[in-house]
């Protein structure tokens, strides 16, 4: 507790140490196309109260930033920072990792790699997915979410991650990119019984 406060000194009194809030069962990374303005900015807010373990920006065809602007605005700070800030007003004792922006093809090159994590990539329903509230498989202890950018995946993306990925859809009315990452972390830590 802070007791006196001045332009040079901070008096503060130790008090009883706090529980941080327990981490999820099943390590979620979230592979989010990269979005336009703030819109990112309040993914990884969401995403780290959510509890993902880390956050990988992706850069899509459809993506409306590009790689040399998230470099030049240093954005993966930004996102670094709000990540901080997400774990501490939630409790959390540990700062989920934000990646390196990467490609696609990097993204699908990974999961290849990754036999034993469960990978979902979220697209619309016109695209051929099945609904999440059919996907049974749950994880052994770690998950892939893949959301995709303003506009969403092109085929050629869906044909990319479709030997790695399961196919995904959510019910009901097609939700801005924005909204897609807390939802679609609800319904899966809700349906994996992290909730």
């Amino acid at each position: 507790m802070i007791e006196q406060a001045t332009k040079t000194n901070l008096d503060v009194r130790l008090e009883e140490p706090h529980a941080a809030a327990p981490e999820r069962r099943i390590r979620v990374a979230l592979a989010q196309a990269v979005l336009k303005g703030e819109k990112m900015d309040d993914v990884v807010r969401d995403a780290v109260m959510m509890g993902v373990t880390s956050i990988v920006p992706l850069m899509a065809t459809r993506s409306e930033v590009s790689l040399a602007t998230l470099q030049r605005r240093r954005s993966r700070q930004r996102w670094e920072r709000i990540a901080i800030v997400s774990a501490k007003q939630c409790g959390r004792a540990v700062v989920p990792a934000i990646e390196e922006p990467c490609v696609l093809d990097a993204l699908a090159a990974r999961v290849a790699s990754d036999g034993q994590a469960t990978t979902l990539m979220f697209v619309e329903p016109a695209a051929a997915g099945g609904a999440l509230t059919e996907f049974t498989a749950a994880p052994r202890d770690s998950a892939t979410v893949i959301i995709g950018p303003e506009g969403g995946w092109t085929p050629e993306e869906i044909a990319l991650m479709a030997p790695t990925t399961a196919r995904v859809t959510l019910p009901g009315p097609t939700l801005r990119a924005d909204a897609m990452a807390v939802v679609a972390l609800t319904m899966l830590f809700t349906k994996w019984g992290e909730f």
